[in-house]
This record gives structure tokens, C-alpha cells and sequence, in this order.
């Protein structure tokens, strides 16, 4: 039977976590909201709305949401060119293709972003599909990533492990039914993400690569 491997990409894959902090923020000064950086880190790998939503309450201007997203997007922008993936990130995807495993990206990123994303990874060559923002109703803490990143695969979620470095990676894999591996890149916590579903840590793609004979890959 086949199997899947199903893969987050800002933070888990490329070293994006802490551009996104630096420009939230700035798109929140912008917009006159005083938001600490450590609570926008934990925040990222949400989906725009909800990580606005999640920052700034529900009781919030929602009406500011657009413009927030927009001012975020095109402070990030700037960076499209020199995404840096995180070390071996590409090595990894193509040793798992070569076992035979099927790679999915599950990333709330799509469009420019999700291009420059896999620029920077090199690794289009062992990529079978992307399940993007731009394909779900909801992002990730749902398990909707990842389920349409195994109706891509056409794998069920007993035969396919979900590598990320959020909690909300970690809740969404564990919502689909997969067993989730973290790797500590993000910037988080080891117990935070094995408190939220994590099987197993690493500390990055080359230690995950390091050690994927002991793996849930194995």
C-alpha cells in the first residue's frame, strides 16, 4: 500500500517563522495595535483571519482584516527571493520519494507565497501534490489541510505521518487521525508540541533525516 508523508512548510521547511513575526508586527503598528512579538510567534501558522482573530478577539474591527492581511503580505514580500530553507529540507523530501513515500505539502500559504516557499525547498522533483490555502474552507488547527492533502495522496490516514513545528500542525494531524512528527525549528516549545500531538521531536529536516530509520517514517 501506499504511504504518504505529509509536510507543513513555513517554520518545518524553510526558515520563515520569525519573518512572519517581524512583519505581523509591523503590519499591526501600522494599523495601530501594540501586539507582542512572542504571542504573534505563537500564533503563526494560522491562517491570516484567524491569526488576526486570535490576536486581536473576536470583538475586534473585523472590517481592519483585509487590510491587515494585505499590509502582512506585502511586508513579507519583500523576502520571496531569499526564503532560506532549513538545512537539508529538500534532501529529506527526496529521500523519503525515493522510499517510496508520497510527499504532500499542507501549507496555509498559496499563490506567490506558496511559489516562493518551493523555490526556496528545490525539491519540486519529489512534490507529488500541495494541499494550499487556496484549496480549504479552513485552516489549520482543522484537520482540513490534512485530510485534503491524503485525498491528494489517495492515502488513508492510518499509512501517512504529518511533519510540523506548531501546535496547530500538531492538532490538526491528530484531528485527521496521522501520526505527527515536530520538529523544533518553529521556535516552540518540545513539551508544548508533544502536549498537542506530537509522537515524535526533532530538531530539524537534517535530524529528522539523521534519524529516519528510528522514525515514524521507519
Amino acid at each position: 500500500m501506499e504511504r504518504a508523508a505529509v509536510f507543513d512548510v513555513d517554520g518545518t521547511l524553510v526558515d520563515t517563522n520569525h519573518l512572519h513575526v517581524a512583519t505581523w508586527w509591523e503590519a499591526f503598528r501600522q494599523a495601530g495595535h501594540r501586539v507582542p512579538m512572542h504571542a504573534i510567534h505563537r500564533a503563526v501558522g494560522l491562517a491570516s483571519t484567524d491569526l488576526i482573530g486570535h490576536l486581536l478577539g473576536e470583538d475586534r474591527d473585523t472590517d481592519q482584516d483585509a487590510r491587515l492581511s494585505a499590509a502582512h503580505k506585502a511586508l513579507y514580500g519583500q523576502y520571496y527571493d531569499r526564503l532560506p530553507a532549513l538545512p537539508d529540507a529538500g534532501e529529506l523530501l527526496r529521500r523519503l520519494a525515493g522510499d517510496g513515500w508520497k510527499v504532500v505539502l499542507a501549507t496555509s500559504a498559496g499563490g506567490p507565497e506558496l511559489g516562493a516557499l518551493r523555490r526556496a525547498i528545490d525539491a519540486d522533483d519529489a512534490i507529488d501534490a500541495t494541499a494550499s490555502a487556496d484549496d480549504v474552507d479552513a485552516g489549520k488547527p482543522s484537520p482540513e489541510p490534512v485530510e485534503h492533502a491524503l485525498e491528494l495522496a489517495g492515502v488513508p490516514a492510518e499509512r501517512a505521518v504529518f511533519v510540523g513545528d506548531t501546535v496547530w500542525d500538531m492538532r490538526a494531524g491528530s484531528r485527521a487521525g496521522v501520526r505527527c512528527v515536530a520538529v523544533l525549528c518553529g521556535g516552540l516549545p518540545r513539551a508544548d508540541l508533544e502536549e498537542a500531538g506530537a509522537d515524535a521531536v526533532y530538531a530539524d529536516p537534517a535530524g529528522l533525516l539523521a534519524s529516519l530509520e528510528e522514525s515514524p517514517f521507519a
